[in-house]
């Protein structure tokens, strides 16, 4: 079953950070992401929580004494791996009495002492944002009907309905907002169908608009998980820029993309937890006439019922010169299959999983034109450009490029919580070697 609500969820609760009381802010103290940053003065990398423009150090909180001993315990949890591995791998009852305890503590009228509790709040503006863990490994599905429909220019395969189709990527190259996005050498057939075939820098970098789960455990080899099951190992998400050089990636699939996707994804570096996302829970997309029903193994009544999540997610496309245009808008919810049935069907064949695995969506496309989650999509494989503000036209992405992906999940009656951007800026190709 989902999380439930609770009081840390309550739209009337506000904060004595102002900043987390803002309508457009990403981390109101309905959120509190846990996140790992270090200070641009230098020092140790540090685990915190989001909030407003703040981060909650959690090191610093532990040695306030403000917390109690069981969530000052939970919170001590990653002090010497300085990473969120261990948080993860905490029992889900004492992430949440940490999170409900720092939500008491930094809300007005709540148990903290605004005096005594500013010592232990650092600027985001003034850390860096680092990876909250390497993942311990990382596949990227791909979820969406519409996607694999324009993509494959008519009726998806069988296989895509029935099951959801992924690959294993390459959890060494996963990295945070705003690093650099090297554009990847490698080869291509250029033009495409002349059978020449080069070696060189990537002509077709593309974005993919996705979305990721990170989970808190896993099963044994050769054993299989229930979608109920999976839906408990669900630790948090974090967007997901899965970046792709197209020529690559369509001239070597045949086994499935392999250097085409392998140079690069970015991630939002805050994990925005299952219990926050709570509010924001739908019901799983429907099955349409013509379209297999869902397999006995991957289907659950819960799942049927709650297994989306209500997230606007978008795009935008800023130009060296500082031209930008939003060129994305879809939801998650419109998703083929939900999170837990992707994690419950890489366990299927008894695949074992792992606390700290990171699970994507693949490409979030809606029904809508707007909705085209990459540049594949938008420009028709490169033959219906779009423009900027400026005049300057694009089918893929150019060298100086910025990407920026965003998300806000919403629903009646709650505050709208985020994930903070997930952008990358294109680089030209270094020469080979």
């Amino acid at each position: 079953m989902p999380i439930e609500t609770n009081a840390t969820h309550d739209a009337g609760r506000r904060s004595w950070v102002e900043s987390a009381n803002a309508p457009d802010t990403d981390f109101p103290i309905q959120n509190l992401p846990f996140g790992r940053f270090r200070r641009l003065s230098g020092g140790e990398a540090g685990i915190g929580v989001a909030l407003g423009d703040r981060i909650v150090d959690l090191r610093a909180l532990v040695r306030s004494g403000a917390l109690s001993a069981a969530a000052a315990a939970t919170a001590s949890a990653t002090g010497h791996e300085s990473s969120l591995d261990a948080l993860l791998r905490q029992p889900p009852a004492a992430v949440s009495q940490l999170r409900a305890e720092v939500s008491d503590l930094f809300r007005v009228g709540g148990t903290g002492d605004p005096a005594a509790l500013a010592a232990v709040l650092v600027p985001i503006a003034d850390v860096e944002l680092l990876m909250p863990l390497k993942p311990t490994a990382f596949t990227d599905f791909c979820t969406s009907i519409d996607h694999i429909k324009r993509m494959g220019g008519g009726t998806p395969p069988l296989a895509a309905m029935s099951l959801p189709v992924a690959y294993n990527g390459r959890a060494s190259s996963v990295r945070p907002d705003g690093t650099l996005v090297v554009r990847p050498l490698g080869q291509f057939e250029l033009p495409p169908g002349s059978k020449q075939v080069r070696y060189g820098p990537e002509p077709m970098l593309d974005f993919e608009l996705e979305f990721g789960v990170w989970l808190r455990d896993g099963n044994a080899i050769a054993e299989t998980l229930t979608v109920a099951e999976a839906e408990r190992l669900m630790f948090g998400c974090c967007l997901v820029n899965d970046w792709s050089a197209r020529g690559i990636q369509f001239f070597e699939s045949i086994l499935g993309p392999h250097l085409g996707k392998s140079f690069l994804t970015t991630i939002s570096p805050w994990i925005v937890t299952m219990e926050a996302l709570a509010p924001f829970r739908v019901a799983a997309r429907g099955r349409t006439s013509g379209e297999p029903d869902v397999p006995a193994h991957l289907s659950d009544p819960s799942d049927r019922a709650h297994g989306g999540i209500h997230i606007a997610l978008t795009a935008d496309l800023t130009s060296a010169g500082g031209s930008s245009r939003r060129i994305v808008r879809t939801n998650l919810a419109e998703l083929f299959w939900t999170l837990a049935q992707m994690v419950a069907h890489q366990a299927s064949n008894g695949s074992p999983l792992e606390a700290g695995d990171l699970v994507a969506t693949g490409t979030v496309s809606g029904a809508a034109e707007e909705s085209r989650a990459c540049m594949a999509e938008i420009t028709a494989r490169g033959t219906a450009p779009i423009t900027l503000p400026d005049g300057s036209t694009r089918v893929m992405l150019e060298d100086g490029d910025t990407l920026t992906l965003r998300g806000r999940a919403m629903a009646d009656g709650y505050v709208p919580i985020g994930f903070g951007p997930c952008s990358g800026t294109i680089q030209p190709a270094r020469q080979a070697a």
